[in-house]
């Protein structure tokens, strides 16, 4: 096949066409060369995907912590919350841990 012979095809004729190579090297730059390529805008999305789970787990969180502010501006609970979780203790007042072993011996 000589090369007039194979310029002559359909394809090759249309792929010759300037419009079209000025199409396909405009898309070409656009999704890989440009400042607003589809790369750069495919790693953004998923930082903000990332950043989107972060602001739901810390909105969960200050869900439950203001819930627990509000348990905790009762006296009672507030001495039931030190006494559970800081082993805080009155005076002359003995405490005494038990601990449950999951471990069954045979």
């Amino acid at each position: 096949m000589t090369f007039k012979e194979f310029r002559k095809k359909p394809i090759v004729q249309f792929l010759s066409n300037r419009y079209v190579l000025i199409i396909v090297l405009f898309l070409v730059w656009m999704l890989f060369f440009d400042e607003n390529s589809f790369l750069n805008h495919h790693e953004l999305n998923k930082e903000i995907d990332k950043l989107e789970k972060s602001t739901d787990y810390y909105e969960k969180n200050i869900k439950k912590d203001k819930k627990d502010i509000q348990i905790l501006n009762n006296p009672d609970s507030l001495e039931r919350f030190a006494r559970e979780e800081y082993r805080m203790k009155k005076k002359n007042e003995d405490i005494y841990i038990i601990e449950f072993d999951t471990l069954k011996k045979n």
